[in-house]
């Protein structure tokens, strides 16, 4: 059983690029935590600028991943991946300077959330590509699933060692350490060789994203998966954004210990949820497990909004997690499997920008109405607006229900 679980592990560059991933995503984890009270905190606890630090932090990749998803077709995909790497080494190096020597403020933070997400809007397409050139296309559903669960392996860690760092040592430390991890990947990417060679085009970048566009247009279900990942990642991810929100006004907690909590059950579940996907493989009917489960997450995060109950809201979250990593490996597997090596790059910048893009959009109108309704119904809402999407694309426009 574990064998089949853990199997795209039997690549050695897979593992390395997993585990330079899981140490960096770790750093980042550790940031976010301390950078979202640090933006409460300088903002007068201003939910608002929650909501525009992850907006300005997600608008490059929805401006730039485009041409991102070209150039990781025409060149190696590991060069892209290390200077966006290098980028946002620098960025959380900078953040770290101005918080050890007490001159931040707002305005720079979300400079610096633009920047790396400019970074990311680069690295985020060559990353998605790269991974299919590390194992069998038959274990790529697993590869998938195993990079989910390496991103929420380090969503429940990096809060607790953020935590404890926030708690003992300061928020200087989240920033610096952040800045460091980014040496994990580096180090991998710099030793792997994956079998993708770019091929020579004489096309203009404007002419092939036009080619990655046709491309998704002309395949089956392509556009409806791409339409989902925008309205999933709009309407889903907020309730991680406002995290804050609920550990200081609704379970009154200034110190971070319910904020760290929360992440921790969130990605808790979410580790269960990518196992469970990793264990069931190249399954059949993947559209319609991932539909239904995407209705499920809808009631969860409403059921959230709502709690007034610690231990609730907690196992909530357990099943939020693990909802959620069912839904995004899901599609991202279909999407994946869809596509062909040469037009990679393209077709998961398209992914990228959808789903990437649908966060900032979210994360800006859900800040907006929580400054004027509060956070509770406005979440519960966006979660009942997730049930309708999933019985839409269920019951309704079935292309994503029959694949």
């Amino acid at each position: 059983m574990l064998q089949r679980v853990f199997k795209a592990f039997h690549y050695r560059d897979y593992r390395l690029v997993w585990m330079g991933a899981c140490l960096s995503s770790i750093g980042t984890w550790m940031q976010i935590l301390a950078q979202s009270l640090l933006v409460y905190d300088l903002s007068h606890h201003n939910a608002f600028f929650l909501g525009l630090d992850n907006f300005l932090g997600g608008l490059p990749i929805f401006l730039f991943t485009l041409v991102g998803g070209v150039i990781a077709d025409r060149i190696d995909r590991r060069h892209l991946l290390l200077g966006s790497q290098y980028l946002q080494m620098a960025s959380a190096a900078t953040v770290t300077v101005l918080v050890a020597t007490h001159t931040v403020q707002v305005w720079e933070v979300l400079c610096l959330s633009f920047t790396s997400g400019f970074a990311q809007a680069f690295g985020g397409p060559a990353y998605q590509a790269l991974v299919p050139m590390l194992v069998e296309k038959e274990d790529l559903p697993n590869a998938i699933a195993l990079q989910s669960i390496q991103f929420n392996v380090a969503s429940m860690i990096g809060p607790m060692l953020g935590g404890l760092a926030l708690a003992k040592l300061g928020n200087t430390w989240c920033f610096g350490l952040n800045a460091l991890s980014f040496l994990a990947p580096i180090i991998s990417l710099t030793i792997i060789r994956p079998r993708f060679l770019p091929q020579k085009s004489e096309a203009t970048i404007l002419a092939e994203m036009k080619q990655g566009i046709r491309f998704v247009r002309k395949q089956h279900a392509m556009e409806a998966l791409i339409v989902l990942a925008f309205l999933m990642a709009a309407l889903c991810f907020p309730v991680r954004t406002f995290f804050p929100v609920f550990a200081r006004e609704i379970f009154h907690d200034p110190g971070g210990r319910i904020l760290t909590i929360f992440l921790c059950c969130s990605g808790a579940g979410a580790i269960c949820g990518a196992l469970t996907v990793a264990g069931l493989g190249n399954i059949k009917r993947k559209g319609k497990l991932a539909l239904t489960t995407l209705m499920i997450l809808g009631v969860w995060i409403a059921a959230f909004a709502l709690s007034k109950t610690l231990v609730l809201s907690c196992g909530i979250l357990f099943l939020n997690g693990a909802s959620l990593m069912v839904v995004f490996a899901m599609v991202n597997s279909l999407v994946q499997l869809i596509t062909t090596d040469q037009m990679r790059g393209r077709v998961m910048s398209v992914y990228n920008f959808a789903f990437r893009g649908g966060m900032p959009i979210g994360n800006l109108l859900t800040g907006r109405l929580v400054r004027m309704y509060s956070a509770p119904p406005v979440l519960a809402v966006n979660g009942l607006l997730l049930v309708g999407v999933g019985a839409y694309f269920l019951l309704v426009q079935r292309r994503v229900a029959a694949l």
